[in-house]
């Protein structure tokens, strides 16, 4: 009978300092190379970047990524594309089990000029598990490799928070983060800010695309999402960022994510 893996070690971090490498920096001998990981500890990957392209995702659990002024949550269900060169940082909570991919910049085309999400179909993830495969012969792993460079496409859907960085948005943006049940309204932030609520609206969509209520209610599915890796109960994840019921953060949840928290917990 096999061991039991350990139990992940919440509260302890492991800071992983990676190097940076240029684009293509030097040649690899793989088209696609595969790896997974459970992390014991929360785990933080300080900025890096890679000489190959890379895709994110995750068998269970969740983490962020960081690239630029954009906050990503990769998921089981949706995946990150990072192009070679790109700087970027991650952070993953104990517990997770993630799998990612490099892809030689001169054997496969970029993707994309910046980081884009995946969607991970059930057939783009059975055959980059088939790719995890140990013994697997050099024409099935060359036809494999085909049949995911074929299929695999930017998704339309994405979870990413997008940072501001004006001086009238930051605080803002600094307590949603640091305290996610804070319930403070546009209107009250207009009062506290001394500005227009619609001052507020206009510099949110300028800086990040989308409104103040779009925004915040990301950046708490942010939140949840981590809490519900931890395996923690919806009545307890809605009260940690800030909905008033379990039903009422349900909807908020699928609003942003396209799925309930239960489906996302069980990895439907």
């Amino acid at each position: 009978m096999s061991p039991r893996p350990s139990p992940p070690s919440p509260g302890l971090v492991d800071a992983r300092a990676l190097p940076r490498y240029a684009a293509g920096a030097f040649p690899v001998p793989f088209v696609i190379q595969s790896m997974s990981e459970r992390v014991e500890q929360d785990t933080v990957w300080q900025e890096h970047s890679h000489p190959t392209h890379e895709l994110i995702w995750h068998e269970n659990g969740a983490s962020s990524a960081t690239v630029g002024r954009r906050r990503w949550t990769i998921t089981r269900s949706m995946g990150l594309w990072i192009p070679a060169g790109t700087p970027h940082s991650g952070r993953m909570p104990a517990g997770s089990t993630y799998r990612a991919h490099q892809f030689s910049v001169s054997a496969t085309p970029a993707l994309a000029a910046e980081a884009v999400g995946i969607e991970l179909t059930p057939l783009l993830r059975l055959l980059l598990e088939r790719l995890g495969e140990n013994g697997l012969a050099d024409a099935s792993r060359a036809l494999t490799e085909e049949m995911v460079l074929d299929v695999m496409r930017p998704s339309p859907r994405r979870l990413l928070l997008e940072l501001p960085q004006s001086p009238l948005l930051r605080p803002i943006a600094d307590r949603c983060q640091d305290s996610p049940s804070d319930t403070t309204t546009l209107a009250e932030w207009s009062s506290l800010l001394g500005v227009s609520s619609r001052t507020i609206t206009r510099s949110f969509l300028a800086e990040t695309g989308v409104g103040f209520s779009q925004w915040v209610a990301t950046a708490k599915a942010q939140h949840a999402i981590a809490a519900l890796t931890r395996g923690e109960s919806l009545d307890d994840v809605a009260e940690q960022v800030g909905y008033a019921s379990a039903s009422a953060f349900s909807t908020a949840f699928r609003r942003v994510t396209g799925t309930s928290p239960g489906r996302f917990r069980t990895g439907g």
